[in-house]
């Protein structure tokens, strides 16, 4: 399910969850193990889903040290920063149970990073020196706060979104003085409102300015320049979004039509924009510069032959200069403006064969790397070059507890739309597939739906088929890279989406690979969307389906979003591209699925947490009243405490100890 930032900012999780129940959880889950499971044994489900060992690892200025996400043993997310000479490691502590993201260095000693509950709620910012990890501080607190860049010119002093401030509303752009050790962590109890008293008196000694908050509607966003400064914004109204420029002292709307174009990134020259400029045309986009205050169209600098680019370029560290663009095609691609990086990016490959190698972090110098590494079957293991000492070598794996020969490949294949468009899918099969020998599948659609599916290791679709069934992850219409192929209106025309998913099993059903009888589709957020749609319009295709987290019926979605039109764009947005379910009620009805339960011919699995506040658990709710009414088999799995797809880890292995049960039975 799809959702603009929000300015609301809602209750706060309580980050005080005792040590004695976190160290039980990682007991009863065994998080301690980093190794592979002995061969004669199954998967565990939890090595699937568990948190990453280590990830996100970013290189300090000088590359000196590198600061990444580690979990521990436990189920949260941890600050690590590794001394490249010394190979010394320190974890930060200080924040029991409350997870640690959004991390970025502001100079050589000092890092900020975000703080948030119950893996869904951000509640504050902190800052830590690498000297003291043992005493990290908060910057800003109590509210919804957002890292928005470190200006190069002054980089103790970020620019932040105080996106949440008291009731709900917009506090807009500030910079803060990370030098000030902001008083003591005070968002442990969301509902005392004497702390939040305490955290706003903290927050205002760390401003040190205020920036006019746009007008022109609801805020959506804001974006720095080159060098850090903030220079843009976006806001929305009535569902039409508007670019805005920050002239020194005031915002200024910018002609850009912000629906023919997608902002990739700021460009080298001042004043100047990267966009992806939508065609619509039987053409892939074309990124081209484009003047913000004019809406002046430049020179276009790249155009894939067959995928709309929709990720921005890689900068170089030092100079802060476009470098060239990572995107993904059906695998991911590289393009380089700079002969130095392409020579280098040649070279990083030679050395990993058959494997994605990706620029992850570098330092000012351009003279220290870390590079990804990953397969279909492995996932990421990051490296560490040193061009000066002509060295490369492992930095940390991910998962290491996932053994790369135990995993099943994956393949890229066509597949033909109803209008006669050829998309991309990903086909995982499991060991012994084969025509001889056809295999279970389940069709697993992604949410979104303007995300997609990309190369790569997929640890939902790797559980499914160490259990012995094939997976089709299909890109439909909307998902990134293919909206050149259709009209803009396509990209929400749901049903069209439903179709293309349809296709795509056909197309895998045609190859003998799979047993026709034994297909089941299954979906999280969207994806539940279209997994319901799935056995409701084609009774005859599916054996089960499974939605965790979804959305069934658009008119209840309209009627939520309402609550938060004074807070959120999201309600325009839905009411300018679908229209309004009271004028066109036939409409709401056919893109909703849950009107179509009494086709079904299917059991289904429902999930969904109950604090999720990205799609209301009483969708999932009303869908069981709807299925009982009907007489469809049915088994449910409602998780309180829980936000959108079930984060915790010990709720995901239960969710899945229940879906492979649910499939065995059905398949």
């Amino acid at each position: 399910m799809f959702r603009f930032a929000s300015s609301r900012g809602g209750r706060f999780a309580a980050l005080y969850l005792s040590a004695c129940l976190v160290a039980a959880a990682a007991d009863k889950l065994d998080l301690e193990r980093t190794d592979p499971v002995p061969a004669n044994e199954p998967v565990p489900i939890q090595d699937f889903f568990r948190p990453a060992y280590f990830s996100s690892p970013q290189l300090n200025p000088s590359g000196t040290h590198v600061a990444a996400i580690v979990s521990g043993g436990l189920d949260v997310s941890r600050l690590m920063v590794i001394d490249l000479k010394t190979n010394e490691t320190k974890v930060m502590t200080g924040l029991g149970d409350s997870d640690v993201g959004g991390v970025r260095w502001l100079n050589d000693e000092r890092l900020i990073y975000s703080v948030s509950a119950e893996k869904y709620w951000g509640v504050a910012l902190g800052a830590v020196e690498i000297k003291s990890m043992s005493r990290p501080y908060p910057v800003i607190q109590y509210g919804m706060h957002r890292f928005i860049s470190r200006p190069e010119d002054d980089p103790l002093s970020p620019y932040v979104w105080v996106s949440g401030e008291g009731a709900g509303r917009d506090g807009g752009i500030v910079t803060v003085n990370t030098d000030i050790k902001n008083g003591r962590w005070v968002s442990l109890d969301p509902n005392n409102f004497n702390l939040y008293s305490v955290a706003e008196d903290q927050n205002r000694r760390v401003v040190r300015r205020r920036f006019p908050v746009p007008e022109g509607g609801l805020i959506a966003g804001y974006f720095s320049d080159r060098m850090g400064h903030l220079a843009y914004s976006y806001t929305g109204r009535q569902g039409v979004f508007t670019l805005h420029h920050y002239d020194g002292e005031d915002w200024e709307p910018s002609p850009i039509d912000m629906e023919a174009n997608e902002v990739l990134a700021t460009a080298d020259e001042p004043g100047q924009l990267i966009v992806s400029q939508k065609l619509y045309d039987g053409q892939p986009s074309a990124v081209r510069f484009v003047d913000a205050q004019t809406g002046e169209y430049g020179a276009e600098i790249l155009r894939d032959k067959g995928y709309d680019v929709t990720s921005g370029p890689l900068r170089d560290r030092g100079s802060r200069r476009v470098v060239g663009f990572q995107y993904h095609r059906a695998i991911p691609a590289s393009v380089w403006f700079d002969e130095g990086y392409a020579s280098l990016d040649k070279i990083f490959k030679s050395s990993f064969p058959k494997k994605v190698v990706r620029i992850y972090s570098t330092n000012e110098a351009n003279t220290v790397f870390v590079l990804s590494v990953y397969s279909d079957r492995e996932p990421v293991t990051y490296y560490i070059v040193d061009l000066e000492k002509k060295s490369l070598g492992p930095l940390k794996a991910a998962l290491p507890w996932i053994d790369p020969a135990r995993m099943a490949g994956v393949s890229i294949v066509k597949f033909k739309t109803d209008d006669g468009k050829r998309l991309d899918a990903y086909l995982t099969l499991p060991q012994g597939a084969s025509k001889e020998s056809p295999v279970p599948m389940v069709v697993l659609p992604h949410g979104g739906p303007w995300v997609r599916d990309t190369f790569g290791f997929d640890g939902e679709a790797q559980f499914l088929a160490s259990r012995g069934y094939a997976v089709l992850q299909p890109n439909y219409r909307g998902s990134p890279g293919y909206d050149w192929m259709f009209p803009e209106s396509d990209q929400w025309d749901f049903l069209k989406m439903h179709a293309d998913v349809t296709a795509a099993t056909k197309a895998i059903l045609k190859t003998g690979f799979v047993d026709p009888k034994r297909v089941a589709i299954m979906g999280g957020s969207f994806g539940a969307y279209l997994a319901l749609s799935g056995v409701v319009h084609e009774p005859d295709l599916y054996k089960c389906a499974v939605g965790n987290a979804g959305v069934y019926d658009w008119v209840e979605v309209f009627r939520d979003e309402a609550f938060n039109q004074h807070f959120s764009p999201q309600f325009g947005r839905l009411q300018l591209k679908l229209g309004n379910p009271d004028d066109e009620p036939e409409k709401f009805r056919a893109i909703s699925p849950i009107h179509f339960v009494e086709n079904m011919k299917v059991p289904m699995f429902v999930a969904h947490g109950k604090d999720d506040k990205v799609a209301s658990w009483l969708e999932s709710k009303r869908l069981v009243s709807q299925l009982e009414k009907h007489g469809v088999p049915h088994e449910t799995h409602f998780v309180s405490r829980e936000s959108h797809g079930m984060q915790h880890l010990e709720n995901q292995v239960e969710l899945y100890e229940k879906i492979e049960a649910f499939l065995a039975k059905h398949l």
